[in-house]
């Protein structure tokens, strides 16, 4: 009996080694790589001097460096913008690398922990916690963030393989779009009831990097360097997953295992950057869509030993643009970087819904 040949992501066998990369695939790469590095380090570079008091890039620098510029300016840019910027990198960065594994591990192009629920679960779990039980430290939030996110991600997928078809992407999207719903409207109703408790949360619920110190960074990164790790480890069996589960099974992979990794993951990066920023929709969406696009261009295809590192990438520059976007167009106060992105993402992901194949799901 003939059976289908089954072509695997590009970078070698599903069984054997990842064969070496051609010439100019490895030249575009490399070519890739240095322009997303340079577009981050320009993007900071604006960060640390652009806002309701602009400082031109030799102080900035200057101060960087520790060289004398002024009391205010030096304030300014270590104790404001340098957690502001870095807090945008590590949130930017794990909210794209969770959508990327979240769209493989679903094999879902509408997988993003916005759209699924995910980021309203650890929202609401957040509120829950400060509002009803009095809890205020972001450390203790955390482990709220976390629970919420993998409860939300539960019942969205439950839901979504109500019926015949089982768990399909259209499915999967109207689940999330119903528990997000729910979930915002219980968030609401928990900060009407105590509006002082809550009062900062008006700006967190939008995606806000402002307010943020250092100490916030600190706290987070050894969640997001644990989900970080899980997901970039899983990347080779990401890859054999995207053939289908029989072969994926046939090469020597646990499913089981595979996807409480990436279950692992995502909650990790999602809980930890909606603890620490707040939910930002869309961005998970957007930005692996993106890095796909990228990832042809270097002609290695879907690789998720690619596709996962540029997400990140990807991930930390749109937010930190977002950011900065927002502290330029309302000078002197700012808009939402959350806000910015909805912006940006709605349009985008109503052009993917419309999209005929992806409509006929």
């Amino acid at each position: 009996m003939l059976t289908k040949k089954t072509t695997p992501p590009h970078g070698g066998g599903p069984s054997g080694p990842p064969l070496p990369a051609p010439p100019a695939s490895r030249g575009r790469a490399a070519l890739l790589t240095a322009l997303l590095a340079g577009g981050l380090l320009a993007l900071c570079l604006l960060s640390l001097g652009l806002g309701a008091l602009s400082i031109p890039p030799g102080q900035v620098v200057d101060a960087l460096l520790g060289n004398p510029v002024g009391e205010r300016v030096g304030n300014i840019v270590w104790s404001v913008r340098v957690p502001r910027t870095g807090l945008a990198l590590a949130a930017g960065a794990a909210m794209g690398l969770s959508g990327a594994v979240m769209q493989a591990l679903t094999r879902n192009p509408l997988a993003d922990p916005g759209i699924l629920g995910v980021s309203a679960g650890a929202s609401f779990a957040i509120v829950l916690a400060a509002g009803v039980l009095g809890l205020g430290s972001l450390l203790g939030q955390v482990w709220f963030a976390f629970a919420g996110a993998l409860v939300a991600a539960v019942v969205v997928y439950l839901l979504g393989q109500l019926g015949r078809s089982g768990p399909t992407p259209v499915k999967l999207a109207l689940a999330g779009i119903a528990v997000t719903s729910v979930l915002s409207s219980l968030t609401s109703a928990i900060v009407l009831t105590e509006p002082e408790a809550l009062d900062r949360f008006r700006f967190w619920s939008a995606g806000s990097l402002a307010d943020q110190d250092g100490a916030t960074v600190v706290r987070m990164l050894p969640f997001l360097a644990l989900g970080a790790v899980l997901a970039l480890a899983a990347a080779p069996a990401l890859n054999s997953l995207a053939l289908g589960d029989d072969v994926a099974t046939s090469l020597g992979r646990r499913l089981g295992l595979i996807r409480l990794q990436g279950v692992a993951a995502i909650t990790l990066l999602t809980g930890a950057s909606v603890a620490a920023i707040g939910p930002v929709v869309f961005l998970g969406l957007v930005v692996p869509h993106a890095a796909r696009s990228l990832a042809q261009y270097t002609g290695r295809g879907p690789d998720q030993r690619l596709l996962l590192p540029l997400s990140a990438a990807l991930g930390a520059a749109l937010l930190l643009a977002a950011d900065l976007l927002g502290r330029l167009v309302a000078r002197p106060t700012e808009v939402q970087a959350g806000l910015v992105i909805a912006f940006i993402g709605g349009p985008f992901f109503i052009a993917l819904v419309r999209r005929r194949k992806l409509a006929e799901v």
